[in-house]
């Protein structure tokens, strides 16, 4: 792709932003907003011989599940047939680690960055995912210096453990690394999490690592003992708080909903309640509770948002099924689907509650289809279209000829739909 082209007609492409063994992220320009983005482009042929397509694919899915104000957001995805794109917030201020790179933060200015950080990443808990490399590098920053955590390609589901409630794959920058992963013998993703964002809080007050040493063993030695040492300067407040958190003992760390209780973490949240501070503090404080709603988010998310994401990869041509998701109720959606039927001359074989079976001629053969309508959460539906007799491309036919465009009313997502663009990059 070179500066200058323009994607699906709806973004302008410019600078090369940054790159890595598999994509390059470009800064682009929405055409009809004017806002600003980065495109990342991923070379689907790397992606195949790496054995990627898993991570590529979990990463879009979390990174559509995790919306919030310190996460980088993906707005949408788009594909060809041999590049995968990622439309995400541009975040201007660039990378925190370079900022870091001048040398350490004022007290206020870590304290503000380790709430924003520990408000994302609570975030992403609640809604069960753990990113897993959490350091300054992925750590981005907007034009108003609020942080961003970004990059979720190790990132874990709750889905992801196993029977014993452990993740079990190392993972992560071993200078963050939390000693348990070192260990190999499973760990919770939260309390791995929570050591990240204490390594990087040390990083913010004093501008260096905990954790450092030339020979990879003798530094997970010290991160395995906890063997640092704090900077003259660290009041003893922030040097009790990161005792806490660089525990070795994951069954005995302060939790996320300790941490911010901790007074060091609460100052000026409270004595000065202004109109900033207040709106942080509303984002950080409240428990995230699950309704049952949110238990099936993911679910609910990845059906809403067309998540079949293998037509990143396979061709779904020949599919003999498809799937959209409504909020209409079941009356409205299968009043549309009759009205639809009769516009396309197929005739009602069988109506039974939140089944219909529908029967005509498409390109002069017989076609046979099953629509079947699952309350799926509240006010939100399924609804799945099934060819049960006839040729696979007259059921395209029937999709393609006018259905999908008729039920534009009551559908709000088709699955596994992503945006197809020109390969003229």
């Amino acid at each position: 792709m070179e500066k200058g082209n323009v994607l699906m007609k709806r973004y302008d492409i410019g600078r090369l932003l940054g790159q890595g063994n598999f994509a390059k992220v470009y800064y682009g320009r929405d055409i009809k907003s004017g806002q600003s983005v980065a495109i990342k482009v991923i070379h689907k042929e790397k992606v195949l011989k790496a054995g990627l397509i898993e991570q590529t694919m979990r990463e879009i899915s979390i990174m559509r599940l995790v919306k919030h104000p310190n996460i980088l957001q993906l707005y949408e995805v788009m594909a060809t047939k041999t590049k995968i794109y990622f439309v995400m917030e541009y975040a201007k201020g660039g990378e925190l680690f370079k900022k870091l790179c001048k040398g350490r933060l004022k007290e206020d200015v870590a304290r503000r960055y380790f709430r924003q950080l520990v408000s994302a990443i609570r975030f992403c808990h609640s809604r069960g995912v753990y990113h897993r490399d959490l350091k300054p590098e992925n750590i981005l920053l907007d034009e108003n210096g609020d942080l961003k955590v970004s990059d979720f390609g190790l990132s874990a589901l709750a889905e992801s453990k196993l029977q014993d409630g452990l993740l079990h794959t190392t993972c992560g920058t071993p200078a963050y690394v939390a000693p348990e992963v070192i260990g190999r013998k499973g760990y919770d993703g939260e309390k791995a999490d929570v050591w990240s964002c204490g390594v990087i809080l040390f990083v913010l007050l004093s501008g260096y690592l905990p954790f450092f040493d030339s020979n990879l063993i003798r530094m997970y030695r010290k991160i395995c003992k906890a063997e640092y040492k704090s900077p003259s300067w660290f009041p003893p407040n922030i040097r009790k708080l990161l005792t806490r958190i660089l525990e070795p003992n994951p069954h005995i760390r302060i939790s996320f909903d300790k941490i911010i209780e901790h007074p060091w973490f609460m100052e000026g949240l409270e004595t000065k309640p202004c109109d900033n501070e207040s709106k942080e503090k509303e984002m950080i404080l409240p428990v995230m509770t699950k309704s049952t709603t949110n238990t099936n988010a993911f679910a609910i998310i990845s059906l809403s948002m067309g998540f079949d994401l293998s037509g990143l990869f396979i061709e779904n041509d020949n599919k003999e099924e498809v799937q959209f998701t409504s909020k209409n109720s079941p009356s409205e959606i299968m009043i549309k689907l009759e009205e639809i039927s009769g516009n396309l001359n197929f005739r009602v074989v069988k109506k039974d509650e939140g089944l219909l079976r529908l029967e005509g001629n498409m390109s002069g053969d017989c076609l046979c289809v099953d629509i079947e309508i699952i309350e799926f959460a509240c006010s939100f539906h399924v609804v799945e279209m099934k060819k049960v007799k006839g040729d696979v491309v007259c059921f395209q036919k029937f999709l393609n000829g006018g259905i999908r465009t008729a039920l534009k009313d009551v559908v709000w997502s088709w699955q596994g739909e992503l945006p197809m663009v020109n390969d003229g990059d």
